[in-house]
């Protein structure tokens, strides 16, 4: 699913219009990633969390020349899913 799908499917139950929703979802996920910015971690209950990590500078190597470079340190967003998430994606049918 990609975005444009996830809000014709939240409209297909809402009052509001594709262009009202789109606002509303481009909005959440722009405050998410502003939270995340400012080193805070996002929570929704049952869903999951997105955090930051913090990935040390570390050695490594070209793949296709195999030259070795410095990789800097670095901030990267995770998320760790939530007990009912898991529990949903395990027991859906294929």
């Amino acid at each position: 699913m990609n975005k444009d799908e996830l809000i014709g499917r939240i409209a297909q139950n809402s009052t509001l219009t594709k262009s009202q929703i789109r606002q509303v979802v481009e909005d959440t996920f722009s405050y998410i990633a502003e939270a995340l910015a400012e080193g805070d971690k996002f929570k929704m209950s049952g869903f999951g969390a997105f955090s930051v990590r913090k990935r040390a500078a570390r050695k490594g190597s070209n793949p296709r020349t195999g030259e070795k470079i410095f990789i800097e340190e670095k901030n990267a967003p995770v998320f760790s899913p939530g007990k009912k998430l898991v529990e949903m994606v395990n027991t859906q049918k294929s």
